[in-house]
């Protein structure tokens, strides 16, 4: 049961190592995009293409498809970025339903666990599998293991990262289960616990008083998807952007945060502490650039600054 590419590295998986997939429960379709043309997903995809059988209930509880799901008989019903379960269904297989998680849980349970790693400032992360309950990631764990997080790494890196580890870790999971050799383990409730909670494009908008390695972190947290963003205010003007890649430089200066320093070839923003380089951006209409691209098309004033 998945829905997004993160999902069809496991399958890959487990199909390439001889499971037989009896079933792959999906999203149904639905339109996006600029010209909201009906999309599948990538798991989707993935089963037409290897011809697996293929279920898109739009209600979880929907009797038909209780009974579709019961007529499949499966022993083993394996979750990864998909929807909460109803206990009808997970409690269905003999062997249970267990999940994929990208965080090291009880850390950062919920929607974004990689991006809010990152935004956190985190240099570690990894991935657990554990047995579905009532409740949202808090199950017993099966199998857990760590990555380290490197110092400029993006989400969209992490992430594809964290899809590799993950789907050998899926693999390594239903090993145990099939040898039944788990040793399950409670998660720790007694701790500061960090949530992973769904990002909004509130979210994502830049606070530029914030401090240099927290508006770099919040970026790259973001990056590419979904995308912090910020207004470029220039000669009365009003522009948003979109910020996917930057650099950082520390260093005193005299400047109110969200000062634009513009020359020929960078454009930086002050901040406390030092300047964020913004190094690929997207202004509204336009495609993604670099920053000399930009500053051929945009003449920034001595005025312009980001809020």
């Amino acid at each position: 049961m998945g829905t997004p590419e993160f999902a069809v590295a496991g399958l890959y998986k487990l199909v390439t190592n001889g499971y037989h997939i009896v079933g792959v429960i999906t999203a149904p379709d639905r339109p996006a995009g600029r010209g909201r043309k009906v999309q599948q997903s990538a798991v989707k995809k993935y089963a037409l293409d290897n011809e697996l059988n293929l279920l898109q209930p739009t209600n979880l509880k929907d009797p038909g498809f209780i009974a579709a799901l019961e007529d499949l008989k499966a022993n083993l019903q394996i979750v990864v970025a998909f929807r909460m379960l109803p206990k009808v269904v997970w409690q269905m297989p003999k062997y249970g339903t267990f999940n994929l998680h990208a965080s090291i849980l009880p850390q950062y349970r919920g929607a974004a666990p990689i991006n809010w790693a990152i935004i956190n400032g985190e240099t570690q992360t990894g991935a657990t599998t554990f047995f579905i309950d009532e409740k949202i990631d808090t199950g017993e764990i099966i199998m857990q293991e760590k990555l380290e997080i490197a110092a400029d790494e993006t989400a969209g890196e992490l992430h594809d990262r964290l899809m590799a580890l993950g789907a050998d870790l899926i693999l390594k999971t239903v090993v145990r289960i099939e040898k039944d050799t788990v040793e399950l383990q409670k998660q720790e409730e007694n701790q500061n616990l960090k949530t992973a909670h769904k990002i909004y494009k509130e979210t994502c908008q830049i606070n530029w008083s914030r401090p240099l390695k927290t508006i770099y972190n919040h970026i790259r947290g973001l990056s590419p998807y979904p995308t912090a963003w910020s207004i470029i205010v220039n000669d009365g003007n009003e522009i948003s952007v979109k910020i996917f890649k930057v650099g950082m430089e520390k260093g005193n200066h005299t400047y109110n945060n969200g000062k634009i320093i513009a020359d020929k070839k960078s454009i930086k923003v002050a901040v406390e502490n030092g300047f964020i380089n913004l190094l690929e951006i997207q202004l509204s209409g336009k495609r993604k650039m670099a920053a000399h691209e930009v500053l051929n098309g945009l003449s920034i004033s001595e005025e312009a600054y980001m809020r």
